[in-house]
């Protein structure tokens, strides 16, 4: 516990030398950052041991140890029991023998992507990068490589803005199913040991769910948090649910001061993440799980979804979303004020799936095209119209929206009004009811002058006219991906 203690001390003596100190009315303070509004695509990385496997999802090591389950079936026909094979035995497994950083940054780029923040640790407890405080991670094991050290400097190279995801306070009980029955699990453990704790699993909605976190593991998960910050300076820090419980909350506190007051004193701008009310709000930015909002919002926000609809790691059976379709999810979430978190899961050889390259590379095309409608964009009056309606709240991308011609997504941009249909008309012809031509008297969305109307990567010019209906676009574009409407005014 002494060495435990000192490097507490060494956290409080960051905090205390302000700016922020660790109270909620401080951290209000806060304010996102101008890079962080501006850059609107973001790319996600969930990549570990749990890629070996490659099987169900990222929730393998968990599933592995729940007797009946498929996962637990699948290990026990394909490895042996979970007493002679356990989640630690996939650790020699993952080789990473493809891993080129600096290939997966040149990627990432083309994908038109600003910033980009890999899981550090999962909930499976495996770190990805060099650590004092446990053996388990990547540089001793493994690959036996500081993977998250080598991506943050590929990035910087290339221009991408590093960030860092932390899932590890749902390690508290995500291994504990294995003291269930003889399994590896019930090996003695400490902390610092791979499976410590495996308490029993509690119901992980609540937020004063027993057996809550005890003191021991909420410090080790702000030691392990301010040593990624200190090693690695993230400028995003990612984190997954389960730290809203009540017991987290002074330790949120003390790890968001930590983080600002060493942002401020290195200079940098830097942004929290965070789901369901784990900080009190205007201390952090609100992430939606696999959702969005309905409308647009006052505040800047995140949404975070995969290229694959079953599982946010790789597998075998991974069912892709098309790249209009995740598209069409940008333009949403920037209509409302908010930024997409996209994520990939490589192969756990190192290498990215040819399905998530193809579609990266075709978001970046249209980016490249299209992205003055997105980059630093703002919400307009208007989020959008149309016919489609969409489900507010996290995990509604099971199906794809039924997306028309006539569901735009607006965006203000340098002096230009943008109008993204979201599904390209088949013969050509759009109308936007929004700007339609009415009387400063009557209620209407927009009562200035349309001077003129061009389409972004279009061949030839756009024939459009304006009455009370709307304005009316004729304009031909090829594909399946949205199309944007620029729209110069007075």
């Amino acid at each position: 516990m002494d060495d435990l203690k000192r490097r507490l001390a060494g956290v409080e003596a960051v905090i205390a030398q302000g700016p922020y100190e660790d109270t909620w009315a401080s951290l209000s303070g806060y304010r996102t950052p101008d890079w962080y509004r501006d850059a609107k695509f973001g790319i996600f990385i969930h990549w570990g041991v749990y890629s070996v496997p490659a099987f169900s999802n990222e929730w393998y090591p968990r599933g592995m140890y729940i007797q009946g389950s498929p996962e637990y079936e699948h290990h026990r026909k394909t490895y042996g029991p979970q007493r002679e094979f356990g989640y630690k035995d996939f650790i020699p497994l993952f080789r990473a023998e493809r891993f080129d950083p600096d290939a997966w940054a040149e990627l990432f780029a083309r994908s038109g992507a600003r910033y980009v923040v890999p899981v550090a640790e999962h909930h499976d407890g495996f770190q990805m990068y060099r650590s004092e405080l446990s053996r388990w991670n990547a540089f001793e094991m493994g690959p036996k490589r500081d993977v998250l050290g080598e991506l943050t400097d590929a990035f910087r190279r290339r221009g991408l803005v590093p960030g860092a995801s932390s899932h590890r306070m749902e390690h508290w009980f995500f291994m504990g199913h294995g003291r269930e029955f003889d399994s590896d699990v019930r090996e003695p453990m400490r902390r610092g040991d791979f499976y410590w704790p495996a308490m029993p699993e509690p119901d992980f909605q609540d937020l004063w769910s027993e057996p809550a976190p005890s003191e021991e593991f909420l410090a080790d998960w702000l030691l392990r948090t301010c040593e990624l910050i200190d090693r690695y300076h993230p400028r995003v820090l990612y984190f997954d649910w389960w730290i809203q419980h009540g017991a987290a909350k002074p330790w949120l506190r003390r790890l968001a001061a930590y983080y600002y007051n060493r942002a401020a004193e290195w200079g940098e701008e830097v942004a929290i993440t965070y789901k369901h009310d784990a900080f009190l709000f205007g201390t952090a930015v609100p992430d939606v799980e696999r959702g969005q909002f309905a409308e647009v919002k006052p505040y800047f926000w995140q949404t975070d979804t995969a290229t694959a609809r079953n599982s946010w790691c790789y597998t075998e059976g991974n069912v892709y979303k098309s790249a209009s379709e995740l598209v069409c999810n940008l333009a949403d979430a920037v209509s409302k004020n908010g930024c997409l978190l996209l994520n990939v899961g490589p192969k756990a050889d190192g290498s990215i799936a040819e399905e998530d390259v193809r579609i990266l590379e075709k978001i970046g095309d249209w980016l490249r095209v299209n992205g003055e409608a997105v980059y630093g964009a703002r919400p307009w009056r208007l989020a959008g119209e149309g016919p489609t309606q969409v489900a507010e709240g996290q995990f509604t991308d099971g199906e794809r929206p039924a997306y028309t011609s006539a569901d735009f997504r607006f965006t203000a941009n340098r002096g230009a009004l943008y109008a993204i249909a979201l599904s390209p008309a088949a013969d050509g012809q759009y109308r936007i009811e929004s700007l339609g031509e009415r009387d400063a008297s009557r209620r209407a969305n927009f009562h200035g002058i349309v001077r003129d109307v061009r389409m972004l990567g279009g061949d030839g010019p756009v024939r459009w006219s304006r009455d009370e209906r709307g304005l009316h676009l004729a304009a031909h574009a090829g594909g399946d991906m949205p199309v944007v409407f620029k729209i110069l005014c007075d």
